[in-house]
């Protein structure tokens, strides 16, 4: 039996989520896709792509219809919607397919959820309480959003924030040892069950220059980060560290782990999307389906012109469907 198509939630149907699912769809076979479906509104796609969509009324639709048109699942009608031109009606067609794909990525009937960019401020004044994304699929999955991790993805590097979305002078006093353990053993779970990796090898960084040069710039490696690495080695982990970050992540020291662990947001970020900004993807581990994203927002400065890079989302499909055949294939 075959690996289900992939459910790609467009995002806000002003910004340039259906253009660039559009161009991924148009270079399917350069990039040996996997089969998807996208989940949103047929008129986003038409008003800034003029190539065929086909409506399915199930994913089991989605396979057949692919190789020759855009499969699409039409979300609640929601009304006229102008490229670069975002509004409370685009929000909740966002919404409503976030909701529609975690349901059937859920039920099997999608093998894997890839999102489009929404818009925060928007979804919050439609009554959206999330952070974002990953914390309102994690909870229609029933996982705690504590329990899952954010990694980055390049062709040749990942890195997970241990925390994100807080001011910097907070990250000391958010790292903890047990935050350190979760992440990784989540990390590490991720990377056996959705890269096949037996046993993968973790670098964490430093939160310090030079990783506090042995407590004369800071206390956090010794107090926090080293315990932790030497916990997760007695549990059978290969991990390093702390390395001092600003010398992890040239090409040498990339071959040397399968995932590097980072203390704060832009500690993970700024490598990523220095070596790879236009290919990044935005993958949630921890959850029971599996989720990628593009690593960009919506773009409604560029919506509806015609110049937005599809790279990130050709990417962001590419690894699901990668992930979804090593699941389908179990472990090794």
């Amino acid at each position: 039996m075959g690996v289900a198509p992939l459910a790609v939630a467009m995002g806000d149907p002003a910004g340039i989520g259906p253009e660039v699912v559009a161009k991924a769809w148009a270079v399917r076979e350069v990039h040996d896709l996997q089969p998807f479906f996208a989940i949103g509104d047929r008129r986003s796609i038409a008003a800034v792509w003029p190539g065929p969509i086909t409506s399915i009324s199930h994913p089991g639709a989605a396979v057949a219809v692919f190789p020759t048109a855009i499969p699409l699942l039409q979300v609640d009608d929601p009304g006229d919607i102008e490229p670069g031109s975002p509004n409370l009606a685009g929000a909740r067609c966002a919404l409503d397919s976030i909701e529609l794909a975690v349901g059937l990525a859920r039920s099997g009937a999608a093998s894997g959820l890839v999102t489009g960019p929404v818009a925060k401020r928007l979804l919050h004044d439609i009554g959206f309480r999330h952070p974002g994304q990953t914390e309102f699929i994690a909870e229609r999955c029933g996982v705690a959003a504590g329990n899952v991790a954010m990694m980055m993805v390049g062709p040749d590097l990942r890195t997970v924030p241990l925390t994100i979305h807080i001011p910097l002078a907070e990250v000391p006093a958010a790292l903890t040892i047990d935050l350190i353990l979760s992440r990784a053993r989540t990390v590490v779970r991720g990377l056996q069950r959705e890269f096949g990796i037996a046993s993968p090898r973790l670098a964490v960084t430093g939160l310090n220059p030079h990783a506090g040069e042995e407590g004369m710039m800071g206390r956090e490696e010794q107090d926090v980060i080293a315990p932790a690495i030497a916990q997760l080695r007695a549990e059978g982990v290969q991990v390093s560290g702390p390395h001092a970050a600003d010398s992890l992540f040239h090409a040498g020291a990339r071959a040397g782990y399968d995932a590097a662990l980072c203390m704060y947001h832009d500690q993970a970020l700024i490598p990523l999307k220095t070596l790879y900004f236009d290919e990044g993807v935005n993958m949630t581990l921890g959850l029971p389906i599996l989720r990628t994203s593009p690593d960009h927002g919506t773009a409604f400065g560029i919506a509806g012109r015609g110049t937005a890079s599809p790279r990130a989302m050709i990417a962001a499909i590419r690894l699901a469907g990668q992930c979804a055949r090593a699941r389908a294939a179990g472990p090794a």
